[in-house]
């Protein structure tokens, strides 16, 4: 049975990224998954790094919590809207709180390189976007994609790492949005 993670980074409880989680997770149950959900939006905590690495601040319990699903999980979906190019507010301090030197990477001594300690896990990233999906990758050069899967997954050891991206969300029609629903369950079902 595959242990997967779902984790929205929406702040808005009734969005469409909350009914992309659940399509996936109804999907991943389906096909036998045993699946936990973290939805930011309901956890408490400081999303700023008051310190940046020179200091440490004491996790609060929701973020240790989240340590320990993560951890858990062999596969971790990551489902969020693209805003000005980048991640919410809460998704960006949420990993900067969570994904710490000693849980997802360690660098070593007298190195430019570092070990991933998050190794052995798949995600797949599933974002929607307020313009087409075309022009975010021709003209604006993909980089949430960028930072997300390169810098922050990739960084940490998850290998493979896909991504789903469905835009414009703000001009689709309810029947473009079914079918989006529809794909993302049938990711879930894949275990994808």
């Amino acid at each position: 049975m595959k242990k997967i993670l779902i984790i929205n980074g929406h702040p808005d409880l009734e969005s469409f990224a909350a009914g992309l989680a659940k399509a996936y997770k109804n999907g991943a149950i389906e096909a036998g998954a045993e699946v936990e959900e973290l939805v930011l939006a309901n956890l408490n905590f400081n999303p700023i790094l008051q310190f940046g690495y020179r200091k440490r601040v004491e996790l609060e319990p929701d973020l240790i919590n989240a340590q320990q699903k993560i951890l858990w999980a062999e596969h971790i979906v990551w489902v969020y809207p693209v805003w000005w190019g980048s991640l919410p507010a809460l998704l960006k301090g949420f990993l900067d709180r969570t994904f710490l030197p000693g849980f997802a990477f360690k660098y070593r001594e007298n190195s430019v390189w570092w070990d991933k300690l998050l190794a052995g896990r798949s995600a797949h990233i599933i974002s929607t976007l307020d313009q087409p999906t075309l022009y975010y990758w021709l003209v604006n050069g993909r980089p949430t994609y960028h930072m997300m899967k390169k810098m922050t997954l990739e960084f940490s050891g998850f290998k493979p790492v896909r991504t789903t991206t469905f835009g414009s969300i703000r001009n689709s029609t309810a029947e473009q949005r079914t079918k989006w629903l529809r794909k993302v369950e049938n990711l879930g079902r894949a275990l994808k």
